[in-house]
């Protein structure tokens, strides 16, 4: 009897390491492919649904399509009602599960058969590169789910005709709440609703629970996934908490509906059932999870934005403006991470040319100026921290590249807010009419530049201003120097002019290469085939010019 217990125990594993493998197998194999799909087809919570549901059955995780959901949120690219979309249909997308195992493992037993495809499998990972080595991971798990499976049969086997129906709770509403109950703890141990939902196909093709039981255990697997969906949100952000929430919300209330109409569908099944086989009355129960969330689904999506805004007011977001999408919890997928640092960059690029602009065209320095100036700075620190801590992702060089991109654009955002801070050469640009119509040319750039969509903001137009700066640059320093020479001017106003065009320059170069590396993250590859030499002087010939920051 204990060999028999082992060997259930040992399939139930397999069956969880085969889950692990082709998750890790897929997600590396669709990871790009699903953070396109979900910032393209989720325009409306009906096709975030669709696109959640599709994504979480190709990548076999529901945590990978939410945590990239999240990410996005925070990045900006979709709303939180857009998001809530993908969650109910990564709901619907998890119950491919049950259908390849009610379907394809009891249907065709294919534990032996699959035996040289894990061999295969490893055999890719091993030797393989790039897809090659993911699709032989995912191979080698998509094995492992079947020969689980058998294994969980064979040890099951010995327990037919000495545990049945009759020795779970019975067919009554408290049976079937006890049921429930059981469902949640089989899943909150083993940390997967699929292998719960697994060994209950397995227990009901030998007899050991009939139809109604097994459905009532399946709503409380369905049930039991939100909690440890809660327990990764603990010391998470706001929007990890608001999704899990929102999950929690969304399947207790699948879950209840279920409860509440599980007689019903029993009653109706009853006779398709064709006297108790065992393949049928599998196919049943997962027809009925697939069932209770698609049908929550369809009652919940109409009313989706409340729901949202429900939940949104229930939770709120204290983290300063600025860096809300900075999320920790996004660290478990990389690409996720790395969309959200660049669009927090773009939110602080944004912050920080708009008050550019408005010191060039009031110099005056209030008080507000200066918070802003404060918030921008801290925001710039926390940004550049979490991107250097997302996790290296050396697979993936678009998601390395994005990262590289954005650390240049932090840098560059740092020194920008510094030359903001030189209250005193901003204002002397207003002493020269030379240097005024410059600093009303570099306002009304900046202007321009804010105006264009983000995606489709040009690095040309800065390229061309910095030029252009810097060819002012070197003519209006001879002039003042010879106006210095002949005694027109003093040498505190020769210092201070030479300073404010200096500082002109320094500033377009910069906003130059912010826009630069904006352009680069956003090319379709996301790596530049022959990327300029970054941190050099711009004029030709000449040795690099080291910028002096208490210049």
């Amino acid at each position: 009897m204990i060999l028999h217990i082992l060997t259930v125990l040992g399939g139930v594993g397999l069956f969880l390491f085969g889950m692990v493998v082709l998750t890790d197998g897929l997600r590396a194999l669709a990871g790009r492919a699903l953070r396109h799909a979900l910032a393209r087809y989720t325009t409306t919570p009906l096709s975030g649904v669709a696109t959640g549901a599709v994504t979480t059955a190709i990548i076999q995780s529901s945590s990978a399509t939410t945590v990239t959901a999240v990410g996005f949120v925070g990045a900006g690219i979709i709303t939180f009602t857009q998001a809530l979309g993908i969650i109910l249909g990564a709901n619907i997308g998890t119950t491919i599960t049950g259908w390849l195992v009610a379907l394809i493992g009891f249907k065709l037993q294919l534990g032996l058969l699959v035996m040289p495809l894990v061999f295969l499998g490893i055999l890719m990972r091993l030797f393989g590169t790039g897809a090659v080595r993911n699709a032989g991971w995912a191979l080698a798990g998509f094995s492992l789910l079947f020969i689980g499976i058998e294994t969980m049969q064979s040890g099951m086997a010995a327990f037919e005709g000495l545990v049945t129906p009759a020795a779970f709770p019975g067919d009554t509403l408290w049976g079937r709440f006890q049921l429930v109950l059981i469902g949640i703890g089989i899943t909150i141990i083993t940390q997967s609703s699929s292998a719960g939902i697994a060994a209950t196909l397995v227990a009901l093709s030998v007899g050991t629970v009939n139809f109604p039981q097994a459905a009532a255990m399946v709503i409380g697997m369905d049930v039991g996934t939100t909690f440890t969906a809660m327990l990764a949100t603990i010391g998470g952000s706001v929007s990890m908490r608001q999704t899990a929430f929102a999950h929690v919300a969304y399947n207790l209330f699948a879950g209840t509906m279920a409860f509440c109409t599980l007689g019903y569908y029993a009653g109706f099944v009853d006779a398709w059932l064709d006297g108790g086989s065992a393949g049928n009355a599998q196919v049943a129960v997962v027809g009925f999870h697939t069932a209770m969330n698609v049908i929550g689904v369809i009652i919940v999506l109409p009313f989706i934005r409340y729901f949202g805004r429900a939940i949104v007011r229930l939770m709120p977001e204290h983290k300063a403006p600025l860096e809300r999408g900075l999320d920790a919890g996004l660290y478990s997928e990389p690409g996720a991470a790395s969309v959200a640092g660049l669009a927090v960059a773009q939110q602080l690029t944004d912050a920080l040319f708009l008050l550019l602009k408005d010191q060039l065209e009031t110099p005056r320095q209030g008080i507000n100026r200066t918070r802003r100036l404060e918030e921008i700075e801290r925001a710039i620190t926390a940004a550049e921290e979490f991107v250097e801590n997302i996790p290296p992702s050396p697979t993936d060089q678009v998601v390395s590249s994005r990262e590289s991109n954005t650390l240049h654009i932090l840098d560059h955002l740092r020194r920008l807010h510094h030359r903001c801070t030189q209250i005193e050469r901003v204002d002397a640009l207003t002493s020269d009419r030379r240097l005024n119509r410059l600093r009303a040319v570099l306002a009304h750039s900046l202007a321009t530049y804010l105006a264009h969509a983000e995606g489709d903001r040009p690095d040309q137009y800065f390229d061309r201003l910095r030029s252009f700066m810097r060819l002012q640059r070197h003519k209006y320093r001879e002039k003042t120097v010879m106006a210095a020479t002949r005694k027109e001017m003093g040498e505190v106003g020769l210092l201070m002019r030479l300073d404010a065009v200096r500082w002109l320059q320094r500033v377009s170069y910069h906003a130059w290469r912010i826009s630069y590396h904006f352009q680069a993250s956003h090319a379709e590859n996301g790596i530049l085939a022959n990327p300029p030499a970054t941190e050099r002087d711009e004029d030709a010939g000449k040795k690099p010019e080291i910028e002096d920051e208490d210049d």
